[in-house]
């Protein structure tokens, strides 16, 4: 365990941010999952509105650092793919 003052500091400031971190990565992955149950069900009414949430969901995480860019991108052009090809 730290014993210098800001080291104790940047222990709960990491933390912190690891808890934040988390939380987004539990949102997209969540929100990710609602999509492919939907495209699963093939409701295609429904999968493009939960499409869209998914895809600000993604961006926010790209956004904070929390996941990869490439990695965000290459999600929702998997997603999107997959609910062109039911609305086709």
């Amino acid at each position: 365990m730290a014993n210098i003052k800001s080291a104790i500091k940047r222990v709960d400031t990491n933390r912190t941010k690891h808890d934040q971190n988390l939380q987004f990565k539990s949102d997209m992955r969540t929100q990710i999952k609602r999509v492919e149950k939907l495209i699963e069900a093939k409701d295609a009414e429904n999968a493009k509105p939960a499409l869209n949430l998914a895809v600000k969901k993604i961006d926010k995480a790209i956004q904070k650092g929390v996941v990869h860019k490439n990695n965000g991108n290459r999600q929702k052009s998997r997603l999107t793919k997959k609910v062109n090809q039911l609305g086709a």
